[in-house]
């Protein structure tokens, strides 16, 4: 049992992927440890979902998608003040993903292919921190 499922608050998830295997197996490990998983194919959907109730915890962003990709992403969710503080995590296999994190304004990051202890890591603090008063 993780801490999300001890306290009874399922951690939402906002996975934006657009490789379909990708994106099923990480919903999937997301899901089998308790996390509570919406999934978006690119940026455009990710904001659709990202102002639905109940709002996610943290969004898991791929930077490399087509149509609305992970920079048009961010310029939208900051000029949002319904989700513009909601903790991301930049997903990508590009190899300088560190200082494109910071130009994005991301302070977690994590290179492809993923470490998924990491990730849990990541979701668990960002949530707890998120639901504190």
């Amino acid at each position: 049992m993780n801490a999300s499922q001890a306290v009874g608050h399922a951690h939402a998830v906002l996975l934006v992927e657009d490789n379909p295997d990708t994106r099923d197996a990480l919903q999937a490990l997301l899901t089998a440890h308790g996390y509570r998983v919406v999934c978006a194919i690119d940026g455009a959907e990710a904001l659709t979902l990202a102002r639905r109730d109940p709002r996610p915890c943290i969004i898991v962003l791929d930077l490399m998608m087509p149509r609305v990709d992970g920079y048009e992403f961010r310029r939208a969710q900051f000029a949002d003040p319904a989700i513009r503080d909601i903790p991301v995590v930049a997903a990508s296999g590009i190899h300088d993903l560190a200082r494109r994190a910071r130009e994005l304004g991301v302070t977690h990051y994590l290179q492809k292919p993923l470490d998924m202890d990491e990730l849990f890591s990541m979701i668990e603090r960002q949530c707890a921190c998120r639901s504190r008063p």
